[in-house]
């Protein structure tokens, strides 16, 4: 037999950051670094158990399945089970394993006992295994087994899943956990997970090897997403016949962002049809340096998924993919989609997680769905680079929630158990920017307003473009030079020129701004001031805008900025501070730029 090293792949630094640039998942005949430097780990530590975070689009499925074969050849194990979210991600696995010449079973049941002998494993779901957990432990125990738990969040999804996994693939021989995305907002165990407590007292899940989406973004191994924002006025009814009006983006309490949000995205209204034709602008630029690329459209419920088909089919003329989640073809048409040059998808939750369709460049997010996880999940399906050069452009409400996520692409997190606040980082504002956040999400506009309103009308409005954790843009029409000059962007720039050019483009636009200024001036000596609202959205831009340029100056991130400034000053958070906190802090900030402060 081998000797333990003879097939471990060399050094990473002897390879490449992304090798191989063009090759499927699945199919590379190298491996990247990353994969290498896991496999080498994995390798020399022999572990039961190992948790590997990799951003989506790294390759995670190409690393599990090097693993496996490792560990067959070297006959550690006899089989292999593979457990996954979804119905369609086992024939993903299976087709990934074939090529990696590892026969996998994604037709496999717990009451069918046996399959056949051309098979080395069998792929499941989380939820199949949680019907018969006896089963699975059975055949767990009858051979060395390799447990692999794609997506191993889930695993907390429900207490029947968890105790489920855990009854079942306690017996395995290895068993290798794969995420990623942030781990679970809520304190339900990940089985087979390991945490350490810290010196707050919570308990942080461990991982064993960790690539984040920024390390990935620097060895081009995935691409660099574009966040074009939009806001606009909206208007509904509520239960007891109130009309409201609020526009997207600005402060509201937890249930009007809700219903604004809402409102938004009803495919009756005039936003959501604006701003589906300003993306597929933008695929159709994009396509100019990417032939085939592709759009995705991840739609909140069926009804408005065929409704926004039905828009995109009248302004191409071309009928998009619709995929829903309950259909026997989804997983059909998926792969038809991603082998094809169609230009557009509709999908409701099937392509939220794990799905590979590396041609999607151009998403819209029109979901009320609103939680970090579920945001990771579905910006991973449009970051998976084929060559160096491509970027990714997701078109989302101006909602503060989703914009902050997009600001923190970035941001690696552990599952947090137990956690009494969230005043980790020494933030003395934490406390009470939480009790203010609770205060806001708890205080209602009206014990009327639900779920049963009535969406009256929307408009759309640019709002900005957010990459890097910056903001750019100072807002403008549908159809404005400002609009177009960002949806005009080149399909294919490095992360670097994509940053370039943006911060030219956001000179253009302060200085024409300040060219606007001065003519008013000169047209109308007593000009009408701004409303307040108005005065505080600019202020607060201004200021994102710098906070974003100090961040690129010194490498701080944005967060750390903010506090520091407040620190300073005092004041709430910027979301709550006032005019002149804000002009404070514009002040002070400029202060530091003026004496080079490091």
């Amino acid at each position: 037999m081998p000797s333990v090293d003879s097939h471990v792949p060399a050094p990473p630094a002897v390879l490449p950051p992304a090798y191989p640039d063009r090759a499927a998942w699945g199919t590379a005949s190298k491996l990247r670094a990353w994969q290498a430097e896991a496999l080498q780990l994995y390798m020399d530590r022999q572990p039961k158990d190992f948790l590997a975070v990799a951003t989506p689009g790294a390759g995670k499925t190409t690393f599990a399945l090097t693993v496996a074969a490792e560990l067959l050849q070297r006959r550690v194990i006899d089989r292999i089970t593979v457990v996954t979210p979804t119905e369609h991600l086992k024939v993903q696995w299976a087709e990934a394993a074939d090529r990696a010449g590892i026969a996998i079973d994604p037709t496999f049941a717990g009451g069918k006992g046996r399959t056949n002998k051309d098979f080395q494993g069998v792929a499941v779901t989380y939820a199949g295994v949680a019907v018969n957990p006896l089963a699975f432990r059975v055949r767990t125990e009858r051979f060395r087994t390799l447990v692999i738990l794609d997506e191993v969040h889930h695993g907390g999804d429900a207490l029947s899943w968890g105790e489920g996994i855990r009854e079942a693939f306690d017996p395995a021989t290895r068993r290798l956990a794969l995420t990623g995305t942030p781990f679970r907002s809520d304190d339900n165990p990940i089985p087979f997970v390991t945490y350490e407590h810290g010196h707050d007292g919570a308990a942080r899940s461990k991982a064993d090897y960790v690539y984040g989406y920024g390390h990935a973004l620097r060895d081009h191994v995935v691409r660099p997403v574009i966040f074009m924002s939009y806001s606009g006025e909206m208007r509904w009814r509520t239960k007891a016949g109130d009309e409201v009006a609020a526009r997207l983006g600005e402060p509201l309490t937890k249930d009007l962002t809700a219903q604004a949000l809402r409102t938004a995205l009803d495919p009756t209204g005039e936003w959501m049809p604006a701003v589906l034709a300003a993306a597929d602008k933008r695929l159709t630029e994009v396509r100019r340096h990417m032939p085939d690329a592709g759009g995705l459209v991840i739609s909140g419920d069926q009804n408005t998924a065929r409704a926004y088909a039905k828009v995109l089919r009248e302004l191409t003329g071309e009928a998009p993919t619709v995929v829903l989640s309950d259909e026997k073809a989804a997983s059909k048409k998926i792969q038809t989609f991603s082998a094809g040059e169609q230009r557009w998808m509709v999908a409701v939750r099937m392509v939220s997680e794990g799905v590979d369709v590396p041609r999607l460049a151009v998403g819209v997010y029109a979901t009320p769905t609103s939680t970090p996880l579920f945001f990771a999940q579905a910006i991973g399906r449009f970051v998976r680079a084929r060559k160096r050069g491509e970027t990714a452009s997701v078109f989302v409400p101006s909602v503060t929630r989703l914009l902050s996520f997009a600001a923190e692409m970035e941001v690696e997190r552990d599952h947090v158990l137990g956690r009494k606040n969230n005043n980790e980082d020494g933030d003395i504002f934490a406390l009470e920017d939480d009790l203010l956040k609770k205060a806001n999400e708890a205080e209602g506009a009206s014990d009327d307003l639900d779920a049963k309103f009535e969406a009256l009308g929307s408009d759309a409005s640019f709002d900005r473009v957010v990459f890097d954790g910056g903001d750019y843009g100072m807002g403008g029409d549908l159809g404005s030079d400002e609009e177009l000059d960002f949806l005009g962007l080149p399909g294919l720039l490095e992360p670097d020129q994509v940053r370039e050019l943006l911060n030219k483009r956001q000179a253009k636009s302060l200085a024409q701004e300040k060219r606007r200024g001065k003519s008013s001036t000169r047209e109308e000596p007593t000009p009408v001031e701004l409303a307040t609202h108005e005065q505080v959205a600019l202020l607060r831009r201004e200021l994102n805008g710098l906070v974003a340029a100090w961040n690129h100056r010194t490498g701080q991130p944005h967060g750390v900025i903010h506090n520091d400034l407040r620190r300073k000053l005092g004041g709430p958070a910027a979301a709550h501070a006032s005019s002149t906190e804000l002009r404070d802090r514009i002040e002070l900030i400029r202060d530091w730029a003026t004496q080079r402060r490091a």
